[in-house]
């Protein structure tokens, strides 16, 4: 594959990315107000259905997926070395995972001997995140001395924090930061080993899927591989649980490697392919739909599909609004498609701040009101991010 197909930059993955992020503060942010209709909560566990809240973040992962034959065909390009570029990889899953273990402990309680509380514990996070991995200028002598100090405070967070019960900082779980990281890695990873034959993506979509079947509890209980299994140890060592995060990701991968076999091809046929594409994957969702109920939580086979589906047909519909121009509109939110890391801490901030004053919810807010508080407080956050961009304070991994 040629490196010079993916040297230009994909502002329809920008807006896709930008989107699933806006939705995804909103949607996490209808926690603090009440009388939410539930087609946009998470629905339960074994719940046969998904909420809107559902495929926001494996959407995420989708339009991750579909950037990182970008992200990787560039360093290529600019002769960096595979090496180098997987050093890049484990450096940026390192942080991914490190951001999203600080944010997990933050959702439980502390211990009131600490003499700092949740609201102290995430402007200090917060602080060290930016400190360690800001988009520093080229040549800043102090950047160093402030990585330095981002460390110390994150080191600091770490040996204090204990929670009710005397707990210590701990991974309870890899929270959505860290569920990103390790996507990323195994899915950027594999797209290094295969990236000159591209049909090898496929077969790992495959495979995927067919671990997803493997590992998943069916309708009627239980699973095609039941207990501990060699399968499931692997998975387990690769950090794939049953597949689901990753088969979205991976998905991505391949619609843009898609997109850049047909790009010689008239624009019709190309958009043709896509919503085709989309049909089958959702078509595909339903013939396991007898099988296996609709879940994310569970990460079921027809959730994936759906998702996937839905992923692929909104991407398609913005290459259609980019064709005739029909961009006006992502200016409003492009930081949330540009400094994505950036708008996803700016919640914890501000959440922070608010619990310095007093104002964790407003359940006095219900129905439209408390939706179009959940709605602005998402475009705050973006404007946010997009003002701190322009002082140079930005989030990069």
């Amino acid at each position: 594959m040629e490196n010079c197909l993916f040297t230009k930059r994909n502002e329809a993955i920008d807006m896709l990315r930008g989107l699933t992020m806006l939705l995804m503060v909103f949607v996490n942010d209808l926690w603090s107000v009440g009388g939410v209709p539930h087609f946009l909560e998470h629905f339960e566990m074994f719940e046969d259905g998904m909420g809107v809240s559902d495929f926001v973040f494996p959407m995420f992962l989708f339009a991750m997926g579909m950037s990182i034959p970008y992200a990787l065909e560039r360093r290529y390009s600019k002769g960096c070395t595979g090496e180098s570029t997987l050093k890049h990889i484990l450096s940026r899953t390192i942080a991914l995972v490190l951001m999203g273990v600080f944010i997990v402990n933050t959702e439980g309680g502390f211990d009131s001997t600490l003499g700092y509380g949740k609201n102290f514990y995430r402007v200090l996070m917060a602080a060290a995140f930016f400190l360690i991995w800001n988009t520093y200028p080229a040549g800043f002598k102090a950047k160093k001395w402030l990585q330095a100090l981002g460390v110390a405070v994150l080191a600091f967070l770490a040996l204090t924090f204990r929670t009710p019960e005397g707990g210590f900082f701990s991974a309870q779980w890899w929270g959505i930061l860290g569920i990103i990281g390790w996507t990323y890695c195994f899915c950027a990873v594999a797209y290094m080993l295969v990236r000159e034959k591209p049909v090898r993506i496929f077969l790992i979509w495959l495979g995927l899927i067919a671990l997803n079947m493997l590992l998943t509890v069916k309708r009627g209980g239980g699973r095609i591989i039941d207990g501990p299994s060699f399968i499931g140890d692997m998975a387990g060592v690769l950090r794939l649980g049953n597949a689901s995060s990753a088969i979205m990701a991976t998905g991505g991968m391949l619609l843009s490697l898609a997109e850049r076999r047909l790009a010689a091809r008239p624009a019709r046929l190309r958009l043709g392919c896509a919503f085709a594409a989309s049909a089958l994957l959702a078509a595909a969702a339903a013939v396991s739909h007898h099988w296996w109920i609709t879940s994310k939580l569970i990460g079921t086979l027809p959730f994936c599909l759906y998702v996937s589906a839905l992923s692929v047909a909104v991407y398609a519909l913005l290459r259609v609004m980019e064709a005739y121009g029909r961009t006006s509109w992502f200016r409003l939110i492009r930081p949330a498609g540009t400094a994505t890391l950036t708008v996803y801490i700016m919640p914890y901030i501000l959440y922070s701040l608010f619990g310095f004053a007093g104002l964790y919810t407003f359940d006095g807010l219900a129905g439209i009101l408390g939706l179009l508080k959940c709605a602005l407080f998402s475009f705050l956050c973006v404007g946010l991010a997009g003002l701190l961009s322009r002082v140079g304070v930005r989030l990069k991994i």
